[in-house]
C-alpha cells in the first residue's frame, strides 16, 4: 500500500513539473505603468534630463508623471533640445 501511495505521489509530482515547464515565466509588469507613456524615442530624449533635474520628484514618487512633467516644465530653459522638442510637440 505504501508503495502504491509513493508511486502515485511521485507520478503527480513529475506531472506537475512537466505541466509547469510548458508555461514560460511571464515578464514582470513595469513598476510604473504610467511611465510607459510616450514613444521610446520621447522617453530616451527626456530620460537624461529627468535624471539630472528631477531627483526630488523621483525620490518622492517615481510613478508620479505629473510631478515629473511639472519638473521638466520648471526646468525648460535648462533642458536639452530633444526634450524641449518632445514637450513642445505634446503641447506642454
Amino acid at each position: 500500500m505504501i508503495r502504491i501511495v509513493s508511486l502515485t505521489l511521485a507520478w503527480l509530482l513529475a506531472s506537475a513539473v512537466v505541466a509547469l515547464a510548458q508555461f514560460p515565466p511571464q515578464p514582470a509588469a513595469p513598476k510604473c505603468a504610467s511611465l510607459s507613456q510616450g514613444t521610446p524615442q520621447e522617453r530616451a530624449a527626456c530620460g537624461p534630463d529627468v535624471t539630472k533635474f528631477c531627483q526630488a520628484e523621483l525620490k518622492t514618487n517615481e510613478c508620479d508623471v505629473f510631478a515629473i512633467l511639472g519638473c521638466l516644465q520648471r526646468n525648460r530653459a535648462r533642458l536639452g533640445a530633444p526634450c524641449r522638442q518632445v514637450l513642445t510637440s505634446n503641447g506642454q
